[in-house]
């Protein structure tokens, strides 16, 4: 099935991309989540407008993003987060979550689709976080989970 990315997907291309899927992981993961339109004439329309957009929130050379890195690298990350007894959150933290302690830690303005998480973070203490700035350059991020 033939569909135009609306935001970036990680192994799949950049928002505004025509991209051609299985049927099934358009139609039950990328459309319903939002991530993607279906391809029609009148879509191809709209390719235009996502890239200006895209263009717009793109950090768009590497250098920038060496700077955006070396900017998050020297950030220290503090997040307080309700918890039990033994050291586990009610929950998880979340991408957003990050991205807003970043925000408030004075750091750049990060999007959320750009926090990668190897897995939930569902314990307090130092956890490494990853920060997809270009599709080359990647910060190492140390977030501290403590509890509230």
């Amino acid at each position: 099935m033939k569909i135009i990315l609306t935001h970036e997907v990680s192994g799949l291309g950049a928002a505004g991309d025509v991209v051609d899927v299985k049927d099934g992981y358009a139609r039950n993961y990328l459309v319903p989540r939002g991530f993607a339109i279906r391809w029609t004439k009148g879509g191809e329309k709209d390719v235009a407008q996502i890239r200006r957009a895209r263009k717009i929130h793109e950090i768009a050379t590497i250098e920038q993003a060496n700077e955006i890195k070396a900017q998050l690298e020297g950030t220290k990350v503090r997040l307080a987060v309700r918890s039990g007894d033994a050291g586990r959150l009610f929950g998880s933290v979340t991408p957003a979550d990050i991205a807003a302690a970043i925000k408030s830690a004075g750091g750049p303005d990060v999007d959320k689709r750009r926090v990668e998480l190897g897995s939930p973070i569902k314990t307090l203490g130092s956890h490494q976080v990853s920060v997809r700035l270009h599709p080359e350059v990647a910060a190492k991020l140390g977030v501290e989970v403590v509890a509230a």
